[in-house]
This record gives structure tokens, sequence and C-alpha cells, in this order.
């Protein structure tokens, strides 16, 4: 079975990654939650996670096709994630993450040559994220699009969950064709179709 990392930690949006882990899961990959200790993990929702392993543990791995990081109001990056994104990106490893979550990449080094989106702008890291440090995105690799593919880079806006979904089975080579990808993508595409009737 073929495994893939999603780090997670307090405050993530999961909503944003939980189609991609569910479809993933339903063509054989083996989803591994890891952060930087074991600890249970509140996501915005309110539920609650329990990672798999932290990222110490999984370094070097060779059987893991890639990372996947979620948005949310968090954004502590310990040398461990850095490293990891690093060698997953100069292995040819899948890294992807959405909404703030392309932040993680950014301090990587990764948009010095990839592009990328993200929803996170200079006013809202300022007031969001401020702990992080300076704002850590180049502009001239920014691509104002729900969802950006670059290689083996690949960004989404929160609210393109859906397309970011779709996107990575893409990658992976799920698709027998476009119309197959596209046919996915417009099973989930949410439809506002409810009624309230007052008596």
């Amino acid at each position: 079975m073929r495994k893939i990392l999603v780090f997670i930690a307090d405050g993530m949006a999961d909503f944003e990654i939980n189609l991609t882990c569910h479809l993933l899961s339903r063509y054989n990959w083996e989803i591994m939650t890891v952060a930087y200790d074991t600890s249970i993990i509140t996501a915005l929702s309110g539920l609650q996670y329990i990672p798999r392993s932290t990222i110490s543990e999984i370094s070097g791995d060779s059987g893991v096709d890639g990372i996947i990081i979620p948005g949310g109001f968090h954004y502590e990056q310990r040398p461990e994630l850095t490293e990891l994104i690093r060698e997953y990106y100069r292995s040819g490893k899948l890294t992807a993450a959405t909404c703030a979550g392309p932040q993680y990449l950014a301090r990587a080094g990764l948009f010095e040559r990839a592009h990328y989106t993200t929803t996170m702008t200079r006013d809202s890291h300022r007031e969001l994220f401020s702990g992080s440090g300076d704002f850590p995105f180049p502009q001239d690799t920014y691509i104002e699009n729900p969802v950006v593919r670059d290689g083996t880079v690949i960004t989404a806006k929160g609210t393109a969950f859906i397309d970011f979904s779709v996107e990575i089975l893409d990658y992976f080579g799920v698709f027998a064709d476009q119309h197959e990808k596209r046919a996915l993508a417009e099973q989930y595409q949410p439809s506002f179709s409810g009624i309230s009737i007052s008596s």
C-alpha cells in the first residue's frame, strides 16, 4: 500500500483535507498523520486527531509518496519539518498545501522556483501569523488561481478543497483521461438545493 503524510497541528482547518484523505484512501493510499509530537491535536472543527508518528520518526522513510499540509491557525515551523519538505521536493515527491498551509513550503524555499497560490495575504499574515516572522511568500512566482500545480508542488486556496483533492489524484495518475477527472470533480461540487418550510 502506498503512503502519504498529512501534517496535523492544533487549529488546522481539517475540512480542507478531509475529502483529499477520503479519496486517497479509496484509491488504497495509507494516510499517515504526523506532527511534532504525539499529543492529541484539536482542529478548528473541534474534532480531535492522534498523530501516528512524529516528523522526526518519519524522516527518511522511502515508502512515502509525499506530504499534504492543511491551512488553519497554526504556523510553528520546526527544522525537522522544513528539512522533510526540502527532502521530498529534492527527491521528486509530492509537496502539497492549501489555504495558509503553503507558508511552510514558502519558508522551505520551494517558491523560489515553483509557482503557487495561497489564501494568505500580507494583511491576513500580519493579523493572524505575526509571530511567525516576515511574510514568507515571494510575489514573482505567485499565481492568482484556485489551484496551482507546478511539477511536484500543488497549492490551493482553502475554498478550493475539491479541486485540490482532484488535482492530487490526477498527480498520482488515477484518472484514465480528463473526462474522468472532470466527472469526479463534478460529483463533489457543492450545490445548494435545500428548502425551508415555515408553518
